[in-house]
């Protein structure tokens, strides 16, 4: 979830000018910042090794 004091900061980055689509990107990319930050914080994070075996299976199809 996203705070007030995180969207007024997002729009006062953004030019003068911009789409709805812009600001909707750039909210689902701060969204996503948080979640792994707060997944982070948890410990629920996978070692390099880990994702390694991963990717093998994404590009084996195992």
């Amino acid at each position: 979830m996203i705070s007030k004091s995180q969207l007024k900061q997002c729009i006062e980055f953004l030019p003068e000018s911009f789409t709805l689509n812009e600001l909707m990107e750039r909210l689902v990319l701060i969204s996503k910042i948080d979640l792994g930050n707060e997944q982070s914080e948890k410990g629920e994070t996978l070692s390099e090794s880990e994702v390694d075996e991963e990717m093998k299976k994404w590009f084996l199809g195992s």
